[in-house]
């Protein structure tokens, strides 16, 4: 089953009106497009995913609750010019759910858990050319370590990038199982038990294939600047990584720039373009943390446009 994490507060953070016009960025099994679409009578929704499986999956289950809405096979990347395809260049809010999907974690055959013995894989997008099984078994040993550490924040991280480095001399790393086994060893039992480094890990390489971080770096800038006048977005994190990112880019949007500081009469050009609906992230609720403890680090920040 998949879960939507803090359904009701990104919903509601749009601020939806029947006529807009709407984006999911990262639709995945359609849980939060359902609900903005539900409440849309001659608006529209534009929905983002580069997971086939997903898309299907939600194609028909959108249809059942209206066919105001169109998916986009496509990373949210090219959330601009995918919209400009569409002759749309503004839009009234954009929701983004950087969580992977309950059923893309819980496949196997995906590579995404630690938990399951699965080959190396972790691509969002199964047409992509690199792969979990391309890092792990090409990157040399700085670059392993330099993804580890600064995508899993692992402090350990030259330590098993040397021994993937050692242990792939004599064969390839295919598996989920092999590589936390490695990972195991390098770092020894009690430190592997009482910090399960392998989490870290994984979401390093799992950023790393999928290019994550650089591309939401890219991206909010411009769902900035597709938003009309009172438009909205709604961003869900699940790691410090993320939440940095979206954090310091509402910062920059929401502040007058250094320049004009103190002057009276300051350009329109140089004013905030955004405002922050929230100042601190909104956190899941104490029940829908009893409910899905996936959502535990999930985050939500909420902005809205002013001219």
């Amino acid at each position: 089953m998949h879960y939507s994490v803090m359904l009701s507060e990104a919903i509601e953070g749009l601020n939806i009106k029947d006529d807009g016009t709407y984006v999911d960025a990262t639709l995945g099994y359609a849980g939060h497009s359902s609900e903005v679409l539900k409440r849309l009578k001659r608006g529209f929704l534009f929905a983002f995913d580069q997971d086939m499986e997903a898309i299907k999956y939600s194609e028909k289950k959108l249809s059942e609750i209206s066919l105001n809405f169109r998916i986009i096979h496509s990373n949210f990347e090219k959330l601009k010019s995918k919209l400009e395809e569409e002759k749309v260049t503004e839009v009234d809010g954009i929701l983004f759910d950087l969580g992977l999907s309950s059923p893309q974690i819980d496949d196997a055959s995906r590579g995404f858990s630690f938990m399951n013995d699965a080959k190396l894989d972790m691509r969002m997008n199964k047409e992509s050319k690199k792969s979990a099984y391309n890092i792990v078994n090409e990157y040399d040993k700085d670059s392993l370590a330099k993804i580890f550490y600064e995508y899993g924040e692992e402090k350990l991280s030259g330590v098993i990038a040397r021994k993937i480095v050692d242990y792939r001399k004599n064969k390839p790393i295919e598996t989920t199982t092999e590589l936390v086994e490695i990972i195991k060893s390098s770092v020894g039992a009690n430190y592997f038990f009482k910090n399960h480094p392998e989490r870290e890990i994984f979401q390093a390489i799992r950023i790393e294939v999928n290019d994550e971080l650089k591309v939401l770096e890219k991206v909010l800038p411009d769902a900035i600047d597709l938003l009309k006048k009172g438009g909205r977005i709604s961003v869900i994190t699940f790691h410090s990584l993320e939440d940095r990112i979206v954090k310091k880019i509402f910062k920059k949007y929401s502040e007058v720039d250094q320049i004009f500081k103190g002057m009276p009469d300051i350009p329109e050009e140089y004013k905030p373009k955004i405002k922050l609906i929230n100042k601190k992230p909104i956190l899941p609720s104490e029940k829908e943390l009893n409910e899905n403890s996936r959502s535990r680090s999930a985050k939500l920040r909420i902005i809205e446009r002013i001219w």
